[in-house]
């Protein structure tokens, strides 16, 4: 292309994605860049750090405004198209060794100032999004806490497009690894289900190093899915608590808590299961309510397995694997790896140190308890507490 001659087919206004007229503003002052990048072309001089650093403010500028970036790139090479058609073709000498010279110039002054346009858009759109994630997280604690009055509450869950009217499940997940917002396990998950449910029916955030998940409808699809997704996300076990569907702001702020004391006592109880839900774990958390009764049966019913040899610890593990397999011999054996004479010991020795026998069904319920409420306390390896 000759200089001075304005490229056909490339006018903004001929090119159907162009970005909208002025898209950067600040108009005099892309102007007057455009007329240092002719000069700068003619002289072979770089850039100044200031005329960079201006470009940066302007791209920043736009980025507040929520221009995209292509649209800003667009309007400064339309620019720039103009300012070289518009250049002179050198004078005597060698022309075209001073066209080359020239054409050097130019690009290299138009790619700094387009990087420059390009990190100060992006710096800041950058702290626009740390912002809103900063103010995404505190209405998530609001929301998780239930400390704002619910109908400041509902006005912003609508700018993060979530829809408090209606019943919502609360989902939460515990790893071996931390959750963090922001971190690409929680990205990953997130994408998964915004992408399957939208982001109008599902919310996704950390807390406490436990992943969030609040989901619109009293269905089981978003939390399984949930569960899915967040197995598959890290490296070792990951287990889910769902709890019970509840209506309006109030309602996710109890499900979110139930959800966190089904995943702490299924911890504490040494479930296996992958998928734990609160409604399932309903009587261990009212054993646990009246701590002082359940610590008083644990000492009554099992305070005498303390004196087997080694302690208590063979003798309790035993009776929960054999409550576990319907009470039989075999399934313990094979559970705890150990030969069947050797579980029939262990359950005769229980009945022999306690008084009651495990193979008596009167008598099976008090010692099955006894051994919920042993892990729920942590017993043996946490001492009991009287409650006198």
């Amino acid at each position: 292309m000759a200089m001075g001659e304005e490229p056909r087919g490339t006018r903004s206004a001929e090119r159907p994605d162009a970005g909208p007229p002025g898209a950067v503003r600040g108009g005099d002052a892309l102007e007057r860049h455009h007329r240092l990048l002719a000069e700068t072309a003619l002289s072979g001089r770089p850039l100044s750090g200031a005329s960079l650093q201006g470009l940066r403010e302007l791209g920043a500028a736009a980025a507040d405004r929520g221009t995209t970036l292509h649209a800003v790139l667009d309007e400064y090479f339309t620019g720039a198209r103009r300012v070289w058609a518009g250049l002179g073709c050198p004078q005597g000498g060698d022309r075209s060794s001073g066209l080359r010279e020239t054409a050097q110039a130019f690009l290299r002054a138009s790619g700094e100032s387009a990087v420059a346009l390009s990190e100060g858009y992006e710096t800041a759109h950058r702290a626009a999004i740390r912002r809103e994630e900063a103010s995404r997280r505190e209405f998530v604690d609001d929301l998780l806490e239930g400390r704002t009055p619910l109908g400041r509450l509902a006005e912003r869950a609508e700018r993060f497009g979530l829809r408090l009217v209606g019943p919502h499940t609360v989902s939460v997940g515990h790893a071996g690894e931390r959750f963090e917002a922001g971190d690409a396990t929680t990205r990953y998950v997130e994408d998964a289900l915004t992408t399957r449910f939208g982001v109008e029916q599902v919310l996704i955030t950390t807390k406490d190093g436990v992943l969030v998940c609040v989901a619109s409808g009293s269905g089981t699809q978003v939390p399984e899915f949930f569960a899915g997704q967040a197995a598959s996300a890290v490296a070792g076990p990951c287990r889910i608590a769902v709890s019970r569907p509840r209506t309006g702001p109030s309602g996710i702020v109890r499900s979110y808590r139930e959800a966190r004391r089904a995943l702490d006592v299924a911890r504490r109880l040494g479930f296996t299961a992958s998928v734990v839900r609160a409604s399932d774990v309903l009587v261990f958390q009212v054993l646990e309510r009246d701590r002082a009764a359940i610590t008083d049966l644990v000492s009554t019913v099992l305070g005498g397995l303390e004196q087997a040899r080694g302690g208590p610890s063979s003798l309790l593990e035993t009776l929960a694997a054999y409550f576990a397999t319907g009470c039989s011999n075999t399934g313990t054996a094979r559970r705890l790896g150990l030969g069947v004479r050797t579980v029939g010991y262990r359950i005769a020795r229980v009945h022999q140190l306690t008084g009651y026998d495990p193979t008596d069904p009167d008598q099976r319920y008090v010692l099955q308890t006894a051994v919920l409420g042993a892990r729920l306390l942590g017993w043996p390896a946490t001492p009991l507490r009287s409650a006198d």
